[in-house]
């Protein structure tokens, strides 16, 4: 089972995240930040990847360093559970509908971290939750795990919907690119050898 574990403690959050990329979607999530634990649910059910998250932080400042910082941690654990890539898809892409909300993802396991974002929300909170921190999250995530990911929301009214079509791609796009190709051989997807 490709797995594995990262803890990141700082002055301002405390973070423990545990992975396995060929899980049944178990997760156990407890960041303080009650929409984030929400997500991430989200993500490792529809990833099917069994996923816990501990996270300390400083939320009497405000929830900015629990989300960058779980996001930070949560990608450093993906590259790690991925281990050399060989014989992994690699890419993919996937159309996410959430209600009136359609998300495009597309993303490459490239070891060339990018975030493409295009994605707007008509209110500035769900709930508690300031809206703008799902780009921040997306952002360390992606730079973390070595990830090119595109994120774009075609068209959405609701922030929540939004919010949770993105994760909610972000997850099956990524379970499909983890996935092992028995035609790859265990060889690594790229004319290099490496990524």
């Amino acid at each position: 089972m490709r797995a594995a574990s990262v803890s990141r403690r700082t002055a301002e959050t405390d973070v423990a995240v545990s992975i396995a990329l060929d899980g049944t979607g178990k997760a156990e999530i407890a960041t303080g930040v009650g929409f984030l634990d929400h997500m991430l649910e989200l993500f490792a059910r529809h990833g099917l990847f069994d996923l816990t998250v501990k996270v300390t932080g400083d939320l009497h400042v405000d929830q900015h360093h629990t989300t960058e910082d779980t996001g930070i941690a949560l990608g450093q654990a993906i590259l790690k559970a991925l281990g050399d890539k060989k014989g992994i898809l690699r890419y993919a892409d996937i159309h996410l509908p959430m209600d009136e909300t359609l998300t495009r993802i597309a993303l490459d396991i490239s070891g060339r971290p990018f975030l493409l974002f295009r994605t707007a929300f008509p209110t500035e909170k769900i709930g508690a939750f300031d809206t703008e921190l799902v780009r921040e999250f997306f952002q360390a995530f992606a730079i973390n795990s070595g990830l090119t990911l595109h994120v774009e929301t075609i068209y959405g009214e609701n922030s929540h919907h939004i919010a949770e079509s993105c994760f909610k791609g972000l997850a099956r796009a990524l379970r499909q690119a983890v996935a092992v190709d028995p035609r790859e051989g265990g060889r690594v997807p790229s004319t290099k050898g490496t990524l």
